[in-house]
C-alpha cells in the first residue's frame, strides 16, 4: 500500500501552542520513515526595525533561542530536522510559500486559539489563512493531541462527487491498520437521498483499500454532528475536504470546516483535491 503522504513540512513557532503539532510531526516522520522539514516564520517589518533596532534585535535573539530549542528537541527524538526560518511581514505567507517551494503534500500546523462562541476564535488567524491558501493537505493539531491509534473518521458532504478525502482517509486507515467510519450530515430533509447516494459511493471507494469500514447518515447542524461523531466513534483522526468559491478572488475555508477544526479535540486533516486546490492570493 502506498503511503498517503511523502513530503512532510512542520510549521511552528515553537511555542506552547505548537506542542501537539510538533509531537505529531515527529511521530509521523518516525512511523513513515520520512525526512522532516520545518519552517519557523518570523514577523519582520523593516520600518519597525529601523525605528526600534534594540527591540528588533531582542526579537531576533528570541527567535534564535526557539530555533535552537526545536533542533535540540528533534535530535532527542532521533530525527534530523531540516529547519528553515523565514522572515516577512505576514508569517502565514512565509509558510504557504515554503510549502510551495518544497513541493509539500502534507503541512502540519497547530490550531491555536481559545474556546469561545465563534469558530474564528478557536482557529488562529494565521492558521486560517494558511489552511485557506496553501495548495497541499493540512493537518491542524490541537495542543494536547497526538498520533492516532484507534479509528479514522471521514466527514463527507452530502452531494459531493470528490472522493479524495475518502481515499485519503482509507489510505491512512490501511497504513495504520485502523477501522474507518464515513459520516455524512444531511442538514435539510431534501438532502437525505443525496447523502445516502454519496455514502454508497464512499463505501465502495473505501472498501477498495481492504479495510474495515462502516458509515453513518446523520441529521442536524453539520459541524455539531461531525464533532459528535468524532466523540461517539472514538475516532482520533478526522478527515474533511476543502472547497474553493470560484466567484471569490481568493480561496475560502468554509464555515463548517472552520467550526469543525475549532471544536474538534483531535487532529483534523483538511484534504487538498483537484476540485478544491486553492489559488495563491494576489
Amino acid at each position: 500500500m502506498t503511503q498517503p503522504f511523502s513530503n512532510l513540512l512542520l510549521a511552528t513557532e515553537h511555542s506552547e501552542q505548537d506542542e501537539g503539532a510538533e509531537t505529531l510531526a515527529f511521530a509521523l516522520a518516525h512511523r513513515c520513515g520520512l525526512p522532516l522539514r520545518a519552517v519557523l516564520p518570523i514577523a519582520s517589518n523593516p520600518e519597525y526595525e529601523a525605528i526600534a533596532p534594540q527591540l528588533a534585535a531582542h526579537a531576533e535573539a528570541q527567535a534564535g533561542e526557539r530555533i535552537g530549542a526545536l533542533l535540540a528537541d528533534a535530535k532527542r527524538a532521533g530525527l534530523a530536522l531540516e529547519l528553515q526560518a523565514r522572515r516577512g511581514p505576514e508569517p502565514w505567507r512565509e509558510i504557504v510559500d515554503e510549502a510551495a517551494e518544497r513541493g509539500t503534500d502534507l503541512l502540519v500546523i497547530r490550531r491555536r486559539g481559545k474556546r469561545g462562541l465563534l469558530a474564528n476564535l478557536l482557529v488562529g488567524e494565521m492558521v486560517r489563512n494558511v489552511v485557506t491558501h496553501v495548495r497541499c493537505s493540512v493537518m491542524v493539531v490541537p495542543r494536547g493531541a497526538g498520533m492516532w491509534s484507534r479509528r479514522v473518521l471521514a466527514a463527507i458532504e452530502p452531494e459531493t462527487a470528490d472522493m479524495t478525502p475518502v481515499a485519503t482517509a482509507a489510505a491512512i486507515a490501511a497504513e495504520c491498520g485502523l477501522p474507518l467510519t464515513l459520516a455524512s450530515v444531511a442538514d435539510a430533509a431534501g438532502r437525505h437521498e443525496a447523502a445516502e447516494r454519496t455514502l454508497r459511493a464512499a463505501l465502495a471507494t473505501a472498501r477498495g483499500f481492504g479495510i474495515e469500514v462502516d458509515s453513518r447518515l446523520l441529521s442536524g447542524r453539520p459541524h455539531e454532528r461531525i464533532v459528535d461523531a468524532l466523540r461517539d466513534t472514538g475516532a482520533d483522526l478526522l478527515v474533511i475536504g476543502r472547497h474553493r468559491a470560484e466567484a471569490l478572488p481568493r480561496a475560502w475555508l468554509g464555515d463548517v470546516a472552520q467550526k469543525v477544526i475549532g471544536l474538534a479535540e483531535r487532529p483534523v486533516l483538511v484534504c487538498a483535491s483537484p476540485s478544491s486546490t486553492p489559488r495563491r492570493p494576489a
